[in-house]
């Protein structure tokens, strides 16, 4: 048997080890070794030198010095602590208050509260699972209609992996070695899209149909004055921790691990503020941070190793060969593709499809001339269908585990179907207009800010601001005697933010 064949008989038995329910971690982390010990076996080594071991071991240190990884423990920890805040009941209950004149108001406010929460947190079963709790048992009291109320919260719960600070878009960013701040910037267009398609969605039904949606009769009692008291307590200060943590990332101040401890910080105060702040919770907290960033980087870890063994046999140049044979054009290509990752979406959970098998498609992305940005945002989109569609609809499980016993699983099901619908409706969208998401990344980041460095200024952050902002200037307007010399040395793009955008021009402009 040829190595290419021993490569696919690899992957073809991990594919079989995760339907038979082996941790996948560690399954990767297995069959690399034995297989990589028979691919760089050489006559008369001993099995502890065998080269497959020195690269175990370079590929976890690789990964455990990873700048851009450290992000995800920082945001794990922040959502964590925001959710033992207990801050989402007061949070529904302003937006009920703020939103009664609406109609639909509780599945509006239903969705605004997942959608920040989702963000604050980025852990859908979290968030699914607490406004189950909290809101579904509220909407059916009011009367309304079961698919809606459902439908609400499973498809808002998964706006986290979507919207910044997503630790989705950080793994995909470390796995495809891209900017994660561009990658941030590119979501954000596409998130608040699909997040009002939602809201559109809902808004159009009930007026439609008012009775799915009855309006409560125990907010009208609630004055201005205490509904604007109680968006102030609830929903800003979570929204300022949001958009802070955001902004310093968005507008270059912070890099995304800056921003990150600055949001843990933030939730600690919150906590504290809100009177929620105990050792226990804290100790559940940090407990949690570490078994789920220990998940990520032991996924890490198995399928860099397995990719390099899946590599050196020739597997990567046989799937590369197989999909160039197929003579697709660019959109074919991206079809077939998040077609495959859709497929994927069922059994597997978002982190292994980024990790594992989107590494597959990268080699392809030049060949079809695809911007890795685009097709992040794209797999993002796609992987909440994962959470919706059905018979693997990870967010209908979540809710039917705390639903009322009436409340059955096909119920569930059925309300994720209009919400998988506006779903598809924007992959459409980005498809046909991928400006959507291009253009704030271009605006905010073009390069024109760093053409003027010198020879020997030495390497520059990618994800800081251009200092010359802070100056109301442009590092690009040069002396004309040193024109010369910049265009000799144009550093690669950078995530440096145009400090001509916030005044709405282009230093592309300068003479």
């Amino acid at each position: 048997m040829s190595n290419p064949m021993i490569a696919l008989l690899m992957l073809g038995l991990f594919i079989v080890f995760i339907f038979l329910g082996f941790p996948i971690a560690f399954t990767l982390m297995g069959m690399s070794i034995l297989f990589g010990a028979y691919a760089y076996y050489q006559p008369g080594q001993s099995l502890l030198d065998n080269n497959i071991f020195y690269l175990f071991t370079q590929n976890t240190f690789s990964i455990m010095n990873n700048d851009v990884l450290i992000s995800i423990p920082l945001f794990l920890f922040m959502g964590y602590i925001i959710e033992r805040a207990n801050i989402l009941d007061k949070l529904f209950l302003s937006l009920q208050v703020a939103l009664r004149h609406v109609p639909g108001s509780m599945a509006i406010a239903s969705l605004i509260t997942c959608a920040m929460f989702a963000t604050a947190t980025g852990i859908v079963g979290a968030v699914v699972t607490l406004m189950g709790l909290l809101a579904l048992p509220s909407m059916l009291k009011a009367g309304y209609d079961e698919k809606l109320a459902t439908g609400v919260i499973t498809a808002g719960g998964t706006l986290g992996i979507l919207i910044p600070p997503s630790i989705m878009l950080i793994v995909y960013a470390a796995t495809a070695g891209i900017s994660v701040v561009k990658l941030y910037a590119a979501a954000m267009i596409p998130g608040l899209l699909l997040a009002g398609l939602y809201l559109v969605y809902v808004l159009v039904r009930v007026i439609i149909n008012p009775s799915l949606a009855p309006k409560p009769k125990d907010l009208d009692q609630i004055g201005f004055w205490k509904g604007a008291y109680m968006l102030l307590t609830a929903f800003l200060p979570l929204a300022l921790l949001i958009l802070t943590v955001l902004g310093s990332i968005l507008f270059g101040l912070a890099t995304p691990s800056e921003a990150a401890a600055m949001g843990s910080a933030g939730g600690i105060i919150l906590a504290v503020v809100y009177r929620a702040f105990s050792w226990p919770r804290l100790r559940e907290a940090v407990f949690l941070t570490a078994k789920t960033t220990a998940m990520v980087c032991y996924l890490f870890v198995g399928s860099w190793t397995f990719s390099s063994v899946f590599s050196y046999l020739g597997g990567e140049s046989v799937i590369k060969e197989f999909m160039l044979s197929m003579d697709l054009n660019t959109w074919q290509f991206l079809i077939l593709s998040q077609l495959i990752i859709f497929i994927l979406g069922w059994p597997l959970e978002w982190s292994e499809i980024i990790i594992i098998f989107v590494p597959i498609f990268l080699p392809l992305l030049d060949h079809f001339q695809v911007d890795p940005i685009l097709f992040g945002i794209l797999i993002a989109v796609n992987l909440q269908t994962s959470f919706l569609t059905p018979p693997m609809a990870m967010s209908a499980y979540y809710l039917k585990g705390v639903a009322p016993p009436h409340v059955q699983l096909w119920t569930i099901f059925k309300g994720c179907f209009p919400f998988l619908g506006m779903v598809l409706l924007t992959l459409a969208l980005l498809y046909a207009q991928p400006r959507l998401v291009n253009w704030l990344p271009d605006l905010m980041y073009n390069n024109a800010s760093t053409a003027a460095e010198p020879a020997d200024a030495g390497p520059r952050d990618s994800e800081a601001m251009d200092p010359a902002f802070l100056m109301g200037g442009s590092s690009a307007e040069v002396k004309p005697s040193e024109s010369g010399a910049a265009e000799d040395k144009k550093p690669e793009g950078s995530a440096v933010m145009d400090p001509a955008f916030l005044s709405g021009g282009s230093d592309k402009k300068t003479e």
